[in-house]
This record gives structure tokens, C-alpha cells and sequence, in this order.
């Protein structure tokens, strides 16, 4: 690895679940964004390079064909805007990289480039934007639509959207174009030229809007060959129309499960596993709600069939028809975590060396980090991760925190301009 790993962290602003356990037993506390901006400040001065804010904007109805499992299962809703939530993050913290998630179908496109240009300003040049197209047809009534386009339409007028924007950010802006229509004096330029771009392509159509767009990527192929296969694919995408492979930086999402010895860690993996029926509810409405297919429809004993398709996420669907070939649907679910690259649990030395020896395999870049477990977000996970997990890969050298107990504090900077070096 020529560079130091970058390290992310991926949360929703909603409820850990109605019927567990949250910030001192307050079920309501996560309301006010309070939580989240303590917990912003946290990873801000641990050196955490950034924090993703996911969203989307409905009660999902894909398993079962109503929203009876979502409700018990608190994967996706309720939960607020958080982009308002990112503006507080941004007066709250210094270095902090602050990813807010929009949607290319839902937002007009001069719309979204002013709110992010608003929000760079306001982070001094530290925003970021996880760009998505959305599938839900849900998600489109919302804004006025019947329903989304097909998958592959959705990228083709993402390209142009993206066109629309980043003009937005130069100046004023004149587009008549094949699917939009803008005229606009634009936004005012941000502070660092434009939003750190993010992105999460895993089909073909995705993956080519990805290498050409992202400064970020994240991804979930599971395991190490399908990590480095995935990562060689969008390098060799951007080397192919030119551009310089190492501009851009592929992360993979993981849930590192943290004990003082590699037992203690495996028993807590357990425990956080241990009622099979939770989890597997959890597990299978998580997955019908991203590949937009409803899993109750199927025999859950059997593998995925070959023939399901979708007009969702299309490599999450490809990854379970793999994983379930030779079992079935909840063997795979019901023995499982969160969907992640690599299982990461043990003491935090073991837990670096997963992270190291896949690292030096795939040649990677970093991790999106997130807490699974049921979707319990708690400050004793934080502590475990940025208290022992990063001190571990920072004295391996693979991780660098720019602010150091008791020594000097170097001047913030742009997000783009650490991830860039520049």
C-alpha cells in the first residue's frame, strides 16, 4: 500500500430499532441529532477521515408486499433529513469529511448543487456527495413520478445529470439536454471546486458511472478475490479512458467485532447474533428492501433461482445467488452478521491483521465502517474501534491521524485535498 488505509463511518439518522435499547434507554434520543453530532466529534478527533450520512425516503413494502416487516425490522425508517444534520456536524467538528447521500432521481439537478455547495461552504470545504439513482418505485410517487426508470436508463441520465452539476459549480448553467432541461446562474463555486464524489456501483452500468465520476467508492463483494476483482475493474475502467487509477479510492463496508483476546470477541459476536429469528427477520427484509425482490415469495430453504432479477441492486443479487448455491437462503441469512467484505472479529491485533493481509492482496485503499449488530449503535463500539482497532493499524503504519495527543494540530485542509495529498 502506497498510501495510508482511509477510514470511513457509515450511519442512518434514525432509530437503532423501536424495541431496543438506545443512548441510555431513551428511545426518542436520537431526535434531536445530538447523538450523532457527539458522535461526529468523536471520529473527528480519532482522525477518522469521514462520515456518511445514508438516506432514502420511504417505508419500504418489498417483503411481504407491506410494510408489517420493516416496521418490526427498523431497516430503513423512520428517520429524518440528514442534511441538515450534516450542517451541524460541519459546525461541530475540524477535519471531519461529511458525505451526505442524494439521489440523482429525486433531486432536481441545479437543486442539489446548491445544497451542496452550501454545505462546503458551511465545512469549509469538507462535503462530500454519495451519489444514488434510487430504484424504488415508492421513493418516485414521493416526487410526483408513476415509477423509476430501468436500471440501466437510470445511469444514462445520471451521466447527464452529473454533466448538469458540475456546470453548476463553474457557473451559470444552459442545458438542454436529453432528460434535463436547466437554466440556472448556477451555485456558488464550492470551496473545494466541487464535493468530494462518492459512489457505489457494483453492476456494469454502475461501475462505469463510478470510475467516472467517483473520488470515492464503496463496496461490499465478499471476500478477498472478489474485493481485489471488483477494485482491478474500476481501475482498469479508468485507466482505459485515460485517467490516473490511483485518483480514485475504493473502500470496503465492514463491521469489526472487538474483544480484549480473539474469545471474548467471538462470544460477543454470538450474543449479538444469538436470537436467529431477529436476525434473520432483519437480514431478509435488509435484503429484499436493496434488490427491490420480495424474498417471501421464494422458498427461504432453498438457494436463490438463477432466474430472479431485478431492478435494484443487481450485484447484491448476484452475490446471494453465489453465497446460497449450495445451501439455501436462511442458512446463509440466519448465521450471519450484517453483509460485509470480510468478517472481521478478534482482539484488535487480530482484527488488523485480517484487515492488513486482505489490504495486501487486494492493493486497497480503506474501509467504510459501520455497526451492525442488529442495529444497535452504541458509544462502547465507538470507544472499542477508535480507542483500539485505529490505534493498532496507526502503529502498523497503516492508518495516519493527523491530530495527535499533545502535539501539534495541523491546519484542517479540504477533503479532497487529504484524500488527494494535495
Amino acid at each position: 500500500m502506497s498510501k495510508p488505509l482511509t477510514l470511513g463511518w457509515f450511519v442512518n439518522y434514525m432509530p437503532t430499532g423501536w424495541n431496543r435499547p438506545f443512548n441510555g434507554g431513551q428511545p426518542a434520543a436520537w431526535q434531536d441529532g445530538q447523538f450523532y453530532v457527539d458522535m461526529a466529534r468523536t471520529l473527528d478527533r480519532a482522525g477518522i477521515d469521514f462520515i456518511m450520512l445514508e438516506d432514502s425516503s420511504v417505508v419500504p413494502e418489498n417483503y411481504g408486499g407491506d410494510m408489517t416487516a420493516e416496521f418490526m425490522a427498523t431497516v430503513k425508517s423512520p428517520k429524518h433529513d440528514p442534511l441538515p444534520l450534516a450542517a451541524a456536524i460541519a459546525q461541530a467538528t475540524d477535519r471531519l469529511g461529511i458525505v451526505t447521500t442524494m439521489s440523482t432521481s429525486l433531486y432536481p439537478p441545479e437543486r442539489l448543487a446548491r445544497l451542496q455547495a452550501s454545505l462546503d461552504e458551511l465545512s469549509n470545504g469538507r462535503a462530500g456527495w454519495n451519489i444514488v439513482t434510487s430504484f424504488e418505485d415508492l421513493a418516485a410517487q414521493n416526487v410526483g413520478l408513476e415509477k423509476l426508470w430501468e436500471h440501466d436508463e437510470r445511469y444514462a441520465r445520471a451521466h447527464e445529470y452529473l454533466d448538469v452539476v458540475t456546470s453548476a459549480w463553474q457557473g451559470a448553467v444552459a442545458h438542454d439536454g436529453r432528460f434535463h432541461q436547466v437554466v440556472s446562474p448556477g451555485s456558488p463555486m464550492p470551496v473545494q471546486d466541487r464535493p468530494v464524489l462518492c459512489q457505489a456501483g457494483g453492476s456494469k452500468a454502475g461501475m462505469d458511472f463510478a470510475a467516472e465520476w467517483a473520488d470515492l467508492i464503496v463496496s461490499v463483494p465478499v471476500g478477498v478475490e472478489a474485493m481485489k476483482a471488483y477494485r482491478d475493474g474500476i481501475r482498469s475502467r479508468i485507466a482505459e479512458s485515460g485517467g490516473d487509477p490511483d485518483r480514485c479510492r475504493v473502500l470496503y463496508m465492514v463491521t469489526p467485532i472487538l474483544g480484549e483476546t480473539d474469545e471474548e470477541a467471538q462470544a460477543k459476536r454470538a450474543r449479538m447474533y444469538s436470537d436467529a429469528t431477529d436476525n434473520y427477520l432483519r437480514r431478509i427484509v435488509q435484503l429484499s428492501n436493496i434488490s427491490e425482490i420480495d424474498f417471501s415469495k421464494f422458498d427461504e430453504d432453498e438457494p436463490v433461482p438463477e432466474d430472479a432479477t431485478t431492478n435494484g441492486a443487481q450485484s447484491i443479487l448476484d452475490t446471494f445467488k453465489r453465497l446460497t448455491k449450495d445451501s439455501s437462503l436462511r442458512e446463509v441469512l440466519g448465521n450471519s452478521g450484517e453483509s460485509t467484505s470480510l468478517d472481521l472479529c478478534g482482539s484488535p491485533a487480530t482484527v488488523a491483521d485480517q484487515m492488513e493481509a486482505a489490504m495486501e492482496e487486494v492493493g486497497g485503499d480503506g474501509f467504510l465502517l459501520f455497526h451492525g449488530g442488529g442495529g444497535i449503535i452504541t458509544r462502547r463500539y465507538l470507544d472499542e474501534v477508535l480507542d483500539g482497532l485505529v490505534p493498532e493499524l496507526e502503529s502498523r503504519g497503516l492508518f495516519e491521524r493527523p491530530v495527535r495527543d499533545g502535539g501539534p494540530v495541523a491546519a484542517p485542509g479540504t477533503f479532497r485535498g487529504r484524500l488527494t495529498g494535495a
